[in-house]
């Protein structure tokens, strides 16, 4: 009934497997509340204080069975230390990766790794991977994220109704075998995307543990943010306003 947060991060296996449950929550957050899926494709868990919705395997939802395929897939590369990058991206049917280029919105995930286990960098960080980080510290991040995600889903413009769901993954090629597809996915027909309209980025937040260090990042059309009151983004729950960031110039990977 409960996301449970380890009472130490010893190990990058405990890091791990935390990562690996908060990226289950983003994603599920951000499909729920962008009303990907119905609510009969979700269960109800906490995260300490903060409720939140879980997907699972439906078999009146064939489309929330794939994603939690999806994501099994994700599990499988990041253990191996393949994939830098996750892209999360709902679009009107007619513009699915499967047949062109564009897309409305993308949330992007991107993975680091260093000799003391894998960094998982949803943006760019300064912090160093021999800071101390506390076990506290990491579940107040992780709240706090979580919240900025519903704040900001609840405030932007709807998505249209026919709405095709994609997922990317991105690989380190010097590492991952040539034939590497992990359980769900196969090699992409495009390498990159593009937005119909004028995108804005936006750096949401970030979750810190001694292992890994865990960025949101969301792309969208300027056009869905007008309508969001900029106070919204300074209330209580929201520790620091969202970041409306440019392009990093200094990633050849951006």
């Amino acid at each position: 009934s409960a996301v449970v947060f380890p009472k130490k991060i010893a190990t990058e296996q405990q890091s791990l497997m935390l990562v690996k449950r908060l990226l289950a929550v983003a994603v599920s957050c951000i499909t729920y509340l962008r009303g990907i899926f119905p609510e009969s494709a979700y269960g109800t868990r906490y995260m300490d204080d903060v409720c939140v919705k879980i997907l699972r395997e439906d078999k009146n939802c064939p489309g929330s069975t794939q994603l939690v395929k999806w994501m099994l897939g994700c599990y499988d590369a990041l253990q191996k230390k393949y994939v830098t990058g996750v892209c999360l991206a709902p679009d009107q049917f007619n513009n699915c990766w499967l047949c062109l280029q564009t897309v409305t919105e993308c949330y992007h995930f991107k993975f680091k790794y260093t000799h003391n286990g894998p960094l998982l960098d949803f943006g760019s960080t300064d912090k160093e991977s021999g800071s101390t980080i506390s076990c506290g510290d990491t579940k107040k991040a992780s709240i706090l994220l979580i919240r900025k995600i519903y704040v900001l889903m609840q405030n932007l413009s709807p998505l249209p109704n026919d709405v095709c769901l994609t997922m990317k993954l991105l690989y380190y090629d010097e590492v991952t075998p040539p034939d590497y597809q992990p359980p769900g996915f196969r090699e992409a027909k495009y390498v990159g995307m593009m937005f119909s309209e004028e995108p804005m980025y936006l750096n949401v937040g970030e979750v810190p543990t001694p292992f890994h260090m865990l960025k949101l990042k969301i792309t969208t059309e300027k056009q869905r943010m007008e309508n969001i009151d900029k106070n919204i983004l300074k209330q209580g729950e929201i520790a620091e306003p969202l970041q409306v960031c440019g392009v990093s110039r200094d990633d050849p990977e951006e």
